[in-house]
């Protein structure tokens, strides 16, 4: 058994790296709410019967003025923001270790004065219900891919997140924080952990993207029935790029 450490946490949103701006978080999961004055089979508001809420809590750190920084992310408009959280355990995190990622609007974003003569800041996320969000109702996965750059396709062997292989599809997560030009990032899955063995999982792809002057983020959520393999990898195809710098994880369904 390793516990996790506080220090090794890694925040990302729309691919933007907020680890350095962060100094805390809010409670992050998943919750099965009902209403005491409801039947069973009653429609509850905001709530699909059998599916759970994804909350975030709300992101506690620096005020900057970082043209490619927190700043700037959370002051341009409230929208949808994707949020992936990666937990590194003796050191920053690596593949195989705990990722917690989903889709969520941005409700608010606040400043104030803060300890130690800092200026405070808090960005705050609305719940995301099932029907609102994605096909699924699972937000914790693995990491593929810590951040870092890759300037060539991977031939290396992938993770072993669940012991066998799965049936109920999953949501391929990814964070581009840079590149040169034209990228496709993906997953790839294989009953053997051996380079050879390792294809394309069909749907987790992110298309071609380009971050060369944006930061680029998505989840691409598979059929609810798709077969995953059990063992699991990184990939990449370069187009007009020759170096990318990114984060990638796998929800299982």
């Amino acid at each position: 058994m390793t516990r996790i450490a506080n220090k090794y946490t890694r925040v990302y949103v729309d691919g933007y790296d907020l680890s350095g701006y962060e100094r805390s978080f809010g409670t992050i999961g998943s919750t099965f709410e009902t209403s005491p004055d409801s039947a069973f089979s009653d429609s509850i508001k905001n709530i699909v019967l059998g599916q759970p809420n994804i909350q975030a809590g709300p992101l506690n750190g620096f005020l900057d003025n970082d043209t490619a920084g927190k700043f700037t992310l959370a002051s341009a408009g409230y929208g949808t923001r994707n949020l992936m959280i990666a937990f590194g355990a003796t050191a920053a995190p690596i593949a195989g270790q705990p990722v917690f990622a989903w889709k969520f609007e941005q409700t608010s974003y606040t400043a104030e004065p803060g300890n130690a003569g800092f200026a405070a800041s808090n960005l705050v996320f609305g719940d995301a219900s099932y029907a609102g969000t994605l096909t699924y109702s699972k937000p914790w996965g693995w990491l593929l891919h810590a951040k870092g750059a890759e300037t060539a396709v991977n031939t290396s062997t992938g993770i072993d997140d669940k012991g066998a292989s799965t049936t109920a599809g999953g949501i391929f997560v990814y964070q581009l924080f840079s590149s040169n030009g034209t990228v496709t990032l993906k997953v790839q899955d294989a009953s053997t952990n051996s380079n050879p063995s390792f294809s394309d999982l069909s749907g987790a792809t992110s298309g071609s993207i380009d971050a060369s002057s944006t930061p680029k983020s998505g989840m691409v959520a598979l059929s609810t029935g798709a077969t995953v393999q059990r063992y699991l990898r990184w990939q990449l195809v370069f187009g007009t790029a020759t170096t990318a710098t990114f984060s990638t994880a796998f929800i299982r369904g």
